[in-house]
């Protein structure tokens, strides 16, 4: 089974994230595509720590976010690669052939080999089931959240604040908050400390356990464990034989094409994405949406000029009363400047619907 275009040319593309999506939908004004993803609806990952906090809602489905394009959702998970046949096996047992593919399949969490954090942590990406556990305790508990980045804050801030009665611990191997300008970083902390979360810094995991962590500044007490510390690139790039750095995520050139085979494009998380004056872009909903945009208008034809991108901002959700917006310049390094309280949280709240209306 193959997606065809009315000129004959096959184009599939792997995940339905904002990169893969956005993609798609650009590629399907005028082309028939073939999206292969195992989701019935999107899963809206900058939001991740409202459903972990029971505070989240159903998001479209990736069906209705795809009408109104020649778009065939294939509901399947592509398990191999092979970009010399040009072929793409699925979990389902069948075979797409394709003519370009769009390899946005994103990233996962990386547990970095550290002994019991898959057995006794829980991802991000389960945040259900954190939100489900939390419901089905027996009496309040502890929760630490490991990382000190924008998903753990985010989902630190949440959970004390929608579970008062909750005992909250973020762990961080450096500073909470450490990327962000001075002024930044004090916000965040004067949050964390008005929503009682204690604060475990320069405390690198070493082990989890049923009852905890063990970490390099001590052991420290846990009912439930959620893993926020960084995320790895989907691996099916590097076991392809695609061009991958250090990393795992594909090489690709000035129009998101893999410098190894260049009918694939890769893009989001998955892809290492140099941009000249700014660099390598970092993992986010700010660099795949883009990405997945410009692949779609490059598939579509509305455009042939290399990929460009500048930074103009980070936000945070600090709980539903707080947040961060965090001015920076296009190489993402920090400005002085910052916008906290209502209008950091509104400014937050502006960007992610902006997103959800640029995936509809």
């Amino acid at each position: 089974m193959s997606s065809t275009t009315s000129t004959g040319k096959r184009i599939v593309v792997l995940g339905a994230g904002y990169a893969g999506l956005t993609a798609a939908k650009g590629a399907g004004r005028h082309h028939a595509v073939t999206l292969v993803a195992p989701e019935e609806r999107l899963l809206h990952r900058i939001r991740q720590h409202e459903t972990a906090a029971g505070r989240s809602r159903d998001w479209p489905a990736i069906g209705e976010l795809a009408r109104g394009r020649r778009i065939e959702h294939r509901r399947a998970r592509a398990v191999e690669l092979d970009p010399a046949g040009h072929k793409v096996v699925l979990d389902d047992g069948t075979t797409l052939g394709y003519d370009t593919l769009v390899h946005a399949l994103g990233s996962r969490t990386a547990w970095h080999g550290v002994p019991g954090a898959v057995e006794h942590a829980h991802p991000v990406e389960r945040a259900a089931e954190v939100r489900r556990l939390i419901r089905e305790a027996d009496r309040p508990g502890t929760l630490a959240v490991v990382g000190g980045g924008a998903t753990g804050i985010e989902l630190a801030t949440e959970l004390a604040e929608a579970h008062p009665d909750l005992r909250v611990r973020i762990v961080a191997a450096g500073q909470v908050g450490g990327t962000y300008s001075p002024k930044g970083r004090a916000h965040i902390r004067r949050v964390l400390d008005r929503l009682g979360v204690a604060v475990h810094e320069n405390a690198t995991v070493t082990e989890v356990t049923p009852d905890g962590l063990r970490t390099t500044a001590g052991p420290i007490e846990a009912d439930l464990t959620v893993w926020a510390a960084s995320m790895e690139p989907h691996p099916l790039a590097a076991e392809s034989g695609l061009a991958v750095d250090e990393h795992g995520r594909a090489l690709v050139d000035d129009h998101l094409r893999s410098v190894s085979h260049p009918d694939v494009h890769v893009v989001g998380d998955a892809a290492a994405v140099t941009v000249p004056g700014v660099g390598t872009l970092r993992m986010g909903c700010a660099t795949a949406l883009p990405q997945g945009q410009y692949v779609g208008r490059l598939l579509d034809g509305r455009t042939s000029k290399p990929f460009s991108f500048r930074y103009v901002v980070q936000c945070l959700s600090l709980g539903r009363r707080d947040g961060l917006l965090q001015l920076v310049h296009p190489d993402d390094s920090m400005k002085p400047t910052v916008l906290t309280g209502t209008a950091g949280r509104l400014a937050k709240a502006g960007i992610v619907t902006a997103v959800l209306g640029a995936l509809k």
